[in-house]
């Protein structure tokens, strides 16, 4: 799997191909159903097959003070699309000079000439250009005039609804994560590199891995069931709680695995936490003591709920 700079021109072999287009946060069924027929159109006609993405993702451009609303890294979404069967993710920068480009620009020195398009392959509702003056229509007929075919993929839904990414984080803000994996196929996931916390943990033997959220959406706060992946490819069960902890002064907003039966020195290393079930809100407690002996209740039960997920 390469990553290609949407500034550059692509390398010849990744040239001709067949290109996945969106924004892709998430990576849920129905850009799955996107990526899937540009790899299918792909490998029918002996091309590649490329999943184009934007970062930063255009809000964030627009809108800077925009609160934080990523489903993903782009490191996660590299490994989605390689998963998906895609050759390369192609990664354009969204800044000042991308956001002026008309949709006539955009088609003709970035998908034409850039990427050497064979055919393009977006959701129904995909918009791009200056003032979002581009739609698939558009994409259509300037596809046809640069020798290139662009095709649509309709939305997928799932209990009556369009699987979409505000649908998605809405779920999670509302402490359902069982009902965002079901759009996404998978649990939602904080990756970050372990931070050295103030080891309160370690002293009432619950010693946690410290991540920052950065760019993530903010879940519910409170506390989850857990599943890590280690970089060594390990995969450890734990309660994580995610939120300012209330019961220590001053607040921290931080996700904060407990990996069950795990002691190993964990600092510095880039983890990937899921964020498989919510048990309950955060707390203030007036003691360790009673802290400690609600973390025996929270860790009993994620061993519960880890271990009937496993056998399903």
């Amino acid at each position: 799997m390469q990553r290609l700079d949407g500034d550059a021109l692509a390398p010849a072999d990744l040239r001709g191909g067949v290109v996945a287009l969106g924004n892709f946060d998430g990576f849920h069924l129905g850009h799955q159903a996107v990526v899937g027929r540009a790899v299918e159109r792909a490998r029918a006609e002996g091309r590649p097959a490329l999943v184009a993405t934007f970062d930063p993702h255009p809000v964030r451009y627009f809108r800077p003070d925009a609160p934080p609303f990523r489903l993903t890294t782009l490191d996660q979404r590299e490994r989605l699309f390689a998963a998906g069967g895609a050759d390369a993710m192609v990664v354009f920068r969204f800044d000042a000079t991308l956001a002026a480009l008309t949709a006539e620009q955009f088609v003709a020195e970035r998908l034409v000439h850039g990427l050497g398009v064979a055919g393009v392959v977006t959701g129904e509702d995909f918009t791009f250009g200056r003032a979002k003056g581009g739609n698939t229509a558009v994409l259509a007929t300037l596809g046809h005039a640069q020798g290139f075919r662009a095709e649509t993929v309709g939305p997928v839904a799932r209990d009556g609804e369009p699987v979409s990414s505000s649908r998605i984080r809405a779920m999670l803000q509302a402490g359902d994560p069982l009902g965002a994996a079901r759009l996404l196929t998978r649990p939602f996931a904080i990756e970050g590199v372990v931070q050295h916390g103030d080891k309160v943990g370690r002293t009432i033997g619950y010693p946690t891995a410290n991540l920052e959220l950065g760019p993530y959406l903010r879940p519910a706060y409170g506390i989850y069931a857990v599943r890590g992946r280690l970089p060594d490819g390990r995969v450890l069960d734990g309660a994580a709680n995610l939120g300012v902890r209330p019961t220590f002064d001053p607040p921290k907003e931080l996700l904060e695995p407990y990996f069950f039966d795990f002691a190993e020195d964990l600092y510095g290393q880039r983890i990937e936490v899921e964020l498989v079930d919510y048990l309950r809100p955060e707390a203030k407690f007036d003691s360790l003591a009673a802290l400690t002996a609600q973390m025996e209740r929270d860790c009993a039960r994620a061993r519960a709920v880890m271990t009937v997920g496993s056998r399903g």
